[in-house]
């Protein structure tokens, strides 16, 4: 997760298991505005093997659709859903298995908006990024007639728009909510963890770490100037919180340090 950072410094910030391993989140985020319901992220999902979910240590109780319905909506409420990537922890809960055992998108009137590099790329990656996509999250979108592929920025309602940020994978895309408040910015697996804040903590899982850093610098410096809210997508304590720089270095405050 720390790339080329040392567990002796990773460890001071994220005690590891007796396994190395570490405790992270699966944080997905639900967008009201005036036009539409929008769900950002939709974890690793129910679909998973128990050998798989052991090895990995998954807990998913209560799970996405019960938060959702504890906050008074249920699945065909959401219009959209934002992928920032592929990868089945955060296009996990796309689909679900319906009585015939057949997968089925989760949320049957949304449009799923997915960068169109990313989805070309899904379905055919690399050797070493393939395990990563699991077919059954995204195909059925396609299938079902829910599939909204884009190119680049793009809006997707009155305030909310996904901005490419290459360097996890070639087409991932971050989210950027405005209103009169203010910004809030999702980063997705640019900036999976509030440690990642500091520019050398760059994930080994990065298809192009070096995009990863420019994107990074820039989002970060737009954060700044403009005192965006930031949401980390992978962080198990920290959620929201903004990037502050001293000293040419970059860090983050979580909302409760904030003066």
């Amino acid at each position: 997760m720390f790339g080329v950072v040392p567990k002796v410094l990773w460890e001071k910030i994220y005690t590891p298991d007796e396994k190395n391993r570490i405790k992270m989140g699966l944080n997905s985020l639900l967008i009201q505005t005036d036009q539409a319901l929008i769900l950002v992220e939709t974890g690793i999902g129910p679909g998973l093997d128990q050998k798989f979910a052991q090895f990995y240590s998954v807990e998913i109780e209560p799970g996405l659709l019960e938060e959702i319905k504890k906050l008074g909506f249920d699945p065909e409420d959401i219009d959209y859903v934002i992928n920032t990537h592929l990868h089945f922890d955060h296009c996990g809960g796309n689909t679900s298995r319906n009585e015939e055992g057949m997968w089925i998108p989760t949320f049957p009137k949304a449009r799923y908006i997915i960068q169109k590099g990313e989805w070309e790329y899904a379905l055919e990656p690399c050797f070493r990024d393939k395990p990563s996509y699991m077919r059954n999250n995204f195909l059925p979108l396609e299938e079902h007639g829910c599939l909204r592929l884009v190119e680049g920025n793009t809006q997707i309602a009155e305030g909310v728009e996904v901005l490419l940020a290459s360097g996890h994978t070639s087409h991932h895309q971050c989210v950027k909510i405005s209103s009169d408040e203010g910004v809030l910015f999702f980063l997705g697996d640019m900036v999976p963890m509030s440690a990642h804040a500091g520019l050398s903590y760059i994930m080994s899982y990065d298809l192009y770490p070096l995009e990863t850093l420019a994107n990074k610098k820039k989002y970060f410096e737009y954060a700044i100037a403009e005192d965006w809210i930031v949401a980390f997508v992978h962080d198990a304590q920290f959620f929201f919180g903004r990037i502050t720089k001293k000293d040419n270095k970059y860090s983050f405050i979580a909302l409760d340090e904030l003066a």
